[in-house]
C-alpha cells in the first residue's frame, strides 16, 4: 500500500553556504528538493545573481516564497542601488510587517563585494562574525566544514564546494548537485 503526501509533510532540502576569502565571495547551494521521504528534484537552482548582477543570493525554504523574496529584494536594490544592507533592512521590515509576506517560509543569504547577510522572516538581517554562513537543513554541517577549512590553502570556491560535499554526506536533505556563484570582494 503506497502512501501519499499528507498536509503534515513539508518541503525540505536545502543547504546554502557563503564563504568570503582571498578577494572573493561565494554562495553555494545544493539542488535537492524533497517532499516527506521522497526526492522530488535533484537539480533545483537555489543560488542566483540579483539586481544588476552585483549581488548574489541563495534561499532555503519554500520555492514560491523564495521567488517572491528574490523579486522583492530586486525591487529594494533598484530603490537603494549599491546599498545592500539598506535594501535588506527594508525587505526585512516589509517581510515582518506585511500580512502576506509574514506567511512566507524561507531564509536568504545575500552578498555583494562588501558584505554577506542572512535575512529571515522574523525581521533579522544578520552579519557573520567571520567569513562564513550557512542556512537550510544542511547549513550547520556546511558551516562547520567551511570554518574548519577557512584557515587552510583552499580559495573561497574550493572551500564552499568541499563544505557542501561534506554536508551532502551528512544531511539526507542535501545532495552534491551544487550551484556556485562568485563575486570579487573588497
Amino acid at each position: 500500500m503506497g502512501s501519499s503526501p499528507s498536509s503534515a509533510e513539508t518541503w525540505h532540502g536545502t543547504t546554502i553556504l557563503t564563504v568570503r576569502k582571498g578577494g572573493k565571495v561565494v554562495i553555494a547551494g545544493d539542488g535537492q528538493v524533497t517532499l516527506g521521504q521522497t526526492i522530488i528534484k535533484g537539480t533545483a537552482r537555489k543560488v542566483r545573481r540579483v539586481g544588476t548582477g552585483k549581488v548574489i543570493a541563495g534561499f532555503a525554504g519554500s520555492t514560491a516564497d523564495a521567488f517572491t523574496l528574490f523579486e522583492r529584494l530586486e525591487t529594494k536594490l533598484e530603490r537603494f542601488p549599491d546599498q545592500l544592507k539598506r535594501a535588506c533592512v527594508e525587505l526585512a521590515k516589509d517581510w515582518r510587517t506585511d500580512r502576506y509576506l509574514r506567511r512566507l517560509e524561507a531564509m536568504m543569504i545575500v552578498a555583494d563585494a562588501d558584505e554577506s547577510l542572512v535575512l529571515t522572516g522574523t525581521g533579522d538581517v544578520l552579519e557573520p562574525d567571520d567569513a562564513v554562513m550557512g542556512i537550510g537543513s544542511g547549513g550547520v554541517y556546511a558551516l562547520a566544514a567551511a570554518r574548519a577549512l577557512l584557515d587552510g590553502p583552499l580559495d573561497a570556491e574550493a572551500i564552499a564546494r568541499k563544505a557542501m560535499s561534506i554536508a551532502a554526506k551528512i544531511c539526507v536533505y542535501t545532495n552534491d548537485e551544487v550551484v556556485v556563484e562568485t563575486l570579487d570582494a573588497r
